[in-house]
């Protein structure tokens, strides 16, 4: 195979490494002000009743005793207490979320997680999603993907495939699959048998290019398109280009009515976390399993709906009209020590009406866990207050700044509104 040439490009701009990734795991812990962190991968975020107690139970003993869920749909554990490394190993492993050692970091994969439930989507996408972690697991050259290396499963409702996945595969209307590479204008069309293989060799295409140099594919010195054209070549799919239509993403809060009237509970946890309370109710609510959500939500499949008001109760959000829906929040003080701002107080301190565009909290300016997409952008400023900026198409407009907490709320909700 010829490398795909390192020219430059509109479509990519190249950024060296000379670092190794340093992105957390399970088993690479990060050391944080509030004490040790692991981030867990759930790819999809899939989770059997009995794996999510163990994480509760690993949470409470071993740590903070809260679940942090990710733009990812992962989960992290906050405070671990020191040395506890081998243990909180050997409790994954033995819940069946540790399968491969050497690729715990890598098993980033997003899909969609109402797929199979509402009758919203072309396929299901659990099928994909079993087969490619089983195939990333036993591939030798999938283990030296970064940390932050990302696929995406998309049912064909087009949530997760604006989440800027370095691949991402799609459902097609005819029955077969698009694969798309970055932000690639073309895509490759695959049965649906062959699709999960299809996203392995597009990774490891991109490894091939990449010489272990970048970590994302729009890191590269060359087009997403070359990579694509690779893979054509190798697989023998088609090349296509189809509309890539998107759709609004996080699931609404509250039942989900299946076509077979089967009902689902949508649920939201306030900033992504989790207390030892409110995970203990989405366990005694679930069934056979939970979906965690790329939004910081919680998928609950076919229990009665009934079960709604004890999750209610216990904090989280089941109404759609919720103020608290499309607002996010990085960690802040106290346990980040790069926080000029306790954000999440502030942010829980300037709730208003919901609707408008999403809002995320950042306590410094590399803004961790930001999401994609139109957003306002709120950053904690050095000596006080916040910045306070429309980010549309990747640009920023309207921005203000604000050091009066009583104003702090009619700033942001003017931000979301903006031009609506």
């Amino acid at each position: 195979m010829s490398t795909p040439s390192r020219r430059p490009s509109s479509q990519a701009t190249a950024v060296p490494r000379d670092r190794a990734d340093a992105c957390p795991g399970a088993l690479r812990l990060h050391t944080a002000d509030d004490g040790a962190l692991a981030r867990i991968r759930i790819p999809g975020g899939v989770l059997s009743v009995g794996q999510a107690r163990e994480l509760g139970a690993a949470a409470g003993e071993l740590g903070d005793g809260e679940l942090h869920l990710t733009s990812r749909g992962n989960v992290q554990l906050r405070g671990l207490r020191p040395g506890c490394g081998a243990d909180l190993a050997a409790r994954l492993e033995s819940a069946g979320l540790l399968p491969s050692w050497r690729h715990e970091r890598v098993r980033n994969v997003v899909a969609s997680p109402l797929s199979g439930l509402d009758g919203r989507g072309l396929a299901d996408v659990r099928p994909w999603l079993r087969a490619l972690d089983e195939l990333v697991c036993a591939s030798e050259a999938a283990a030296r993907l970064s940390g932050r290396f990302l696929f995406a499963l998309d049912d064909g409702r087009g949530d997760v495939a604006g989440l800027g996945a370095d691949v991402t595969l799609r459902a097609a209307p005819d029955g077969t699959a698009w694969l798309r590479i970055g932000a690639s204008d073309a895509v490759a069309v695959v049965s649906a048998e062959d699709a999960p293989r299809a996203v392995l060799l597009a990774a490891e295409v991109f490894l091939e290019a990449s010489g272990g140099q970048v970590w994302r594919v729009a890191e590269l010195p060359c087009p997403a398109d070359e990579l694509l054209g690779e893979v054509v070549r190798r697989s023998g799919a088609v090349q296509a280009s189809p509309v890539w239509s998107l759709a609004g993403g996080q699931p609404s809060p509250g039942p989900v009515t299946g076509p077979d009237g089967t009902t689902s509970l949508s649920v939201l946890a306030p900033l992504g976390r989790l207390t030892a309370v409110q995970w203990a109710a989405v366990t005694a609510a679930a069934s056979g399993e939970l979906r965690l959500t790329p939004w910081r939500g919680v998928i609950i499949p076919t229990v009665p709906a009934d079960r709604l008001p004890a999750l209610e109760s216990s904090g989280l959000v089941t109404d759609p009209g919720s103020a608290w829906l499309g607002v996010g929040a990085c960690i802040g003080r106290p346990g980040c020590a790069k926080s000029r701002a306790d954000i999440r107080t502030d942010a829980a301190g300037s709730l208003t009406t919901g609707g408008g565009l999403p809002a995320y909290w950042s306590g410094c300016e590399r803004r961790c866990g930001r999401p994609r997409g139109d957003h306002v952008d709120v950053v904690a400023r050095d000596g006080g207050g916040y910045r306070i900026s429309v980010v549309r198409g990747g640009r920023e407009d309207a921005t203000t700044t604000t050091d009066n907490p009583l104003q702090l709320a009619a700033a942001l909700a003017a931000a979301r509104t903006h031009d609506q």
